[in-house]
């Protein structure tokens, strides 16, 4: 049996979570969807922690960050498809 590196809770996520400790650059990760208990895989660009974002599709300036089916932040630089998504590029609205 494999073991994820990432999940995905909901089909319009765009962003999934690290589950594993040291990922490291490169890795072609084995996701899950939970919400459907599908997967797919997807290269990490970069070393990311456990608990941090990744992004499933390149996202643009302006985009919006969906974890959980749910708005979680506007996206403030760029970020490739694989690469971490944390606060140097996702930003909360409320504020």
């Amino acid at each position: 049996m494999t073991v994820p590196q990432l999940l995905v809770h909901d089909r319009k996520d765009n962003v999934g979570v690290v589950v594993v400790e040291d990922l490291k650059a490169g890795t072609d990760m084995l996701c899950v969807v939970t919400e459907d208990n599908s997967d797919f895989h997807l290269t990490v660009k970069d070393d990311v922690p456990i608990g941090h974002k990744v992004a499933l599709a390149d996202l643009k300036a302006g985009d919006t960050a969906v974890k959980y089916g749910q708005d979680i932040g506007k996206i403030v630089k760029d970020v490739a498809k694989g690469g971490h998504v944390h606060v140097d590029n996702l930003k909360t609205k409320r504020w």
